[in-house]
């Protein structure tokens, strides 16, 4: 990380992922927001900035090092933290950037026999239910089909796309800004897509480029049919891709065959069209179906279906309805308008 970089970052100020301590006195407290950024999605803190977002920085010296070795050694289980020295002036004042990746492979990380959860900005011990929840759920983790070892190595991966995907996590907030798109080995690594070197299924169905024969379910389904039934279509198509790129399709898909309302404002020359339905709706229940689907079923694929009067979305294992009446049933949305 460069001094602009560090400039950069701070900037954008504390947030879920990234903290501030004035000093390495504050070693303890920085440790428990090291461990809640284990529990969670990772995190940075920033050690030299005051939480008003002052860049100070302090001598960095052998004496630092040891104290911060003493706080790491209460992590239990043992956890990688990595530090980083920034040139914090002229006066060889330094920021030390201590960073903490999701420890997705292990139980759930405590500090001093405590875990710790960031909600936001705050760090917080965290409660009892929560702990449990995630020691059930790490165990359970470990046996999916998403996290066992593909065969495919990182040069069969879509390389634009993680590049994209990196600019959007930094730009959210959601990546540090140092992530570096040169590096894919580390961002796969980041976002928990590689197990000590090797990529597991979920890199495929994230990034994949080759689908046949060995990821059939990696597909999307889209059909257009004449009225209200399944008699007639107008329109179909089956594609096999990643995640991001399916879901470019199917969004194009609607696009192309949702109507388009029209009115006319006093005042202005140019007609106002507003899709039928919220883009940003039927992206939701797009992002949904492609994430919480039940990959291990080779034979499933998520199902886009345009009727005269409805639009439905499934997937595995659950189905779906967008319905355009007023009224629902067997977990339907109402979007509040009728389709001729």
């Amino acid at each position: 990380m460069t001094g602009q970089e560090l400039q950069n970052l701070v900037r954008r100020g504390e947030s879920e992922q990234l903290e501030f301590k004035q000093s390495s006195a504050q070693f303890p407290r920085a440790a428990e927001t090291l461990c809640a950024f284990m529990n969670g999605r990772g995190g940075q803190v920033l050690v030299g900035v005051r939480p008003d977002g002052s860049i100070v920085g302090q001598m960095i010296a052998d004496k630092t090092f040891q104290d911060l070795a003493q706080a790491l050694r209460r992590f239990d289980p043992p956890v990688p933290v990595e530090a980083e020295r920034i040139p914090a002036g002229t006066d060889g004042l330094e920021v030390l950037v201590l960073r903490a990746s999701p420890g997705a492979d292990s139980l759930p990380c405590t500090y001093d026999g405590r875990p710790y959860q960031r909600i936001g900005t705050t760090t917080s011990v965290m409660p009892q239910e929560t702990f449990q929840r995630i020691l059930l759920e790490r165990a359970h983790s470990r046996h999916r089909w998403e996290n066992e070892i593909a065969d495919v190595k990182v040069g069969e991966l879509d390389a634009p796309e993680i590049r994209r995907t990196i600019q959007t996590g930094i730009a959210s907030g959601r990546l540090p800004a140092d992530t570096s798109a040169d590096d894919l080995t580390d961002v796969l690594d980041r976002l928990g897509l590689r197990i000590r070197g090797a990529l597991v299924n979920a890199a495929v169905v994230a990034f994949g480029r080759n689908f046949l024969p060995h990821y059939p379910q990696c597909q999307l389904r889209l059909a257009r049919f004449r009225g209200t039934d399944k008699n007639e279509f107008l329109d179909q198509r089956q594609l096999h891709g990643h995640a991001f790129g399916l879901l470019s399709e199917a969004m194009q898909f609607l696009t192309r065959h949702l109507p388009v309302a029209g009115r006319i404002e006093a005042g202005l020359f140019e007609r106002v069209d507003e899709p039928l339905f919220p883009p940003i709706a039927l992206r939701e229940a797009l992002v949904n179906a492609f994430c919480h689907r039940d990959y291990a079923q080779v034979g499933g694929a998520v199902s886009v279906a345009i009727y005269d009067d409805r639009l439905e979305r499934s997937g595995v294992p659950a189905d779906f309805r967008l319905v355009s009446r007023c009224g629902t049933s067997n977990g339907s949305i109402c979007l509040g308008r009728e389709i001729h």
